[in-house]
């Protein structure tokens, strides 16, 4: 299934440590053997999907909005492709930016 792709459109990823030091949370799938970051299209389906989502102990982390077209950016520059997840975690999209 395609996700529509606007890029000024705000989409939602998990924030590890937000503050000073925070940074986009990503995860390696070791089937396709690629990086990416989980990406979902409601806030209500990150938060729900998030309980599932492997997480690092001692890390705090929180459901933040973002440009799609921010994303995009921040991804290719630290080789990471984009997922859009449900909120059950299957992919529904893979972009590589």
């Amino acid at each position: 299934m395609k996700t529509a792709i606007d890029k000024e459109k705000w989409v939602f990823v998990l924030i590890q440590n937000p503050g000073p030091d925070e940074q986009i949370a990503g995860m390696h799938d070791d089937e396709a053997e690629t990086d990416f970051i989980p990406t979902f299209q409601a806030k209500e389906d990150a938060a729900e999907c998030f309980i599932n989502l492997p997480r690092e102990p001692g890390k705090r982390y929180e459901v933040q909005a973002i440009l799609l077209e921010d994303l995009e950016d921040y991804a290719s520059k630290n080789n990471f492709m984009i997922f859009f997840l449900n909120k059950e975690g299957k992919v529904l999209d893979r972009i590589k930016p």
